[in-house]
């Protein structure tokens, strides 16, 4: 595949920074990626097809880059191409290596993450666009196509944000991905916004979670030529989530869209209720659609309430089913899966499974789901016996059923048992 710039080509950024042309790496809509070198590293350099390389363009990259990326986990514009002659232009930014897929990888099964990775490329995901809200920032075109996560890790890398928009710039001219803009975009009575941006990403998260639309059902089946003003109806004007509690009219259909119904039912209540809300109010009312926040408390506890079966296969602890005395079945096997000890630290709730980590979210709120501050340890006395260890950078306390308390320094075990506490510095979890 032949593109604009040959390879051994040298490009100068405003800065001075001389990059060699390697290779084309892809095309899209607005123009050619390469691989470029640079003092002997690598990066990617987006080049502009004439049609795209505008003077609006520029100045939004300009802005872009003065703004500098709202966390590691945007591929962002790091500076500017801009030759002595012609009009053409580009921009370096990082470049993605080759271990992280896209969630079209996910669809064509040719990745098979856990469920764990799934609900941590969730969580990072969520992250990176709340970082690109707080900036005051709209990402305008929230799709699969800029996604790419590492199926072993769920870290994920966001690409393609040379259309980023801020509050203090005109909105650009993209309005979105076919699938991905939210109803009163497609509608034609609205342009792009951070309320915009919730509605794609509840559709990019339903994606990873269910490997389908949550609009594609019989009513999509039964379209004939999915043409424009097909598209409209299903997307805009008469959208119907596929698992709508109370329009049935759009469910899926076997053998067209199997991934939803083996999909939906694997999952705790609490989301498919999120996802509900999502496509339900959050079709017609903009301002109460999910926000990042809350998906992120959601999959924190996901990744936090795994439970293993003796077959092997992982499940979800599922508080609805605990509350209504209902036995988590394993989606595996169908056999009961016994929940073990748990500890319930405000509205976190963490399974003590063998391996287990306190994590500081866990006990400060923060959405640091990195950071080790305990782990569920043996007593080396009795191996029957198990703990958590501190390993924060505070001492807790120990609370037991009748009042008394006892200090856990930084190093030392509490043991798991019902009804007990333990107070941390800024919450208290107890043993359920």
């Amino acid at each position: 595949m032949d593109g604009q710039l040959k390879n051994g080509m040298i490009m100068t950024s405003e800065s001075g920074n001389k990059y060699k042309v390697i290779s084309l790496l892809g095309a899209g809509g607005q123009g050619e990626v390469y691989d470029v070198e640079c003092n002997g590293k690598h990066y990617a350099m987006k080049w502009y097809f004439k049609g795209s390389a505008t003077a609006r363009q520029k100045k939004m990259l300009d802005n872009i880059i003065a703004k500098g990326s709202p966390d590691s986990s945007f591929l962002w514009p790091m500076e500017l191409i801009v030759p002595n002659q012609g009009s053409l232009f580009g921009y370096i930014m990082p470049l993605r290596p080759k271990s992280y897929k896209s969630i079209v990888d996910l669809m064509k099964k040719r990745v098979n993450p856990s469920f764990y990775v799934i609900c941590r490329t969730a969580f990072n995901l969520t992250k990176g666009y709340q970082k690109l809200h707080g900036m005051g920032a709209k990402y305008q075109d929230i799709s699969f196509g800029n996604l790419f996560f590492d199926p072993d890790t769920g870290d994920v890398l966001i690409c393609d944000n040379d259309n980023v928009s801020f509050d203090n710039s005109k909105p650009g001219g993209v309005l979105g991905t076919p699938g991905f803009m939210a109803p009163e975009i497609v509608r034609g009575e609205k342009r792009p916004s951070r309320e915009t941006d919730r509605y794609s990403l509840s559709v990019l998260l339903f994606y990873l979670f269910m490997v389908n639309h949550p609009l594609e059902g019989r009513l999509e089946a039964n379209i004939k030529c999915m043409d424009y003003a097909a598209r409209v109806k299903l997307y805009g004007t008469d959208p119907v989530f596929i698992f709508d509690p109370d329009n049935k009219t759009n469910r899926p259909v076997k053998g067209i869209h199997d991934n939803a119904n083996i999909y939906w039912p694997m999952y705790p209540e609490k989301l498919r209720k999120m996802f509900t809300k999502a496509f339900t109010v959050g079709l017609t009312e903009p301002n109460k659609r999910i926000t990042e926040p809350e998906w992120m408390n959601l999959f924190a506890n996901m990744m936090s309430g795994m439970l293993k079966c003796s077959c092997g296969a992982r499940n979800f602890y599922d508080e609805e089913l605990e509350k209504n005395g209902a036995a988590h079945v394993c989606w595996h096997c169908q056999q009961a899966v016994p929940v073990p000890a748990k500890i319930v630290i405000g509205k976190n709730i963490v399974i003590l499974n063998v391996g287990t980590k306190l994590l500081h979210h866990h006990l400060y709120g923060d959405y640091d789901m990195d950071t080790v501050v305990g782990s569920v340890v043996q007593n080396p006395k009795n191996p029957a016996l198990w703990g958590i260890r501190n390993e924060d950078e505070v001492n807790w306390t120990y609370e037991k059923s009748d009042g008394t308390q006892i200090p856990i320094e930084i190093g030392r075990s509490a043991g798991i048992a019902k009804g007990v506490k333990i107070i941390f510095s800024d919450a208290v979890g107890e043993f359920k």
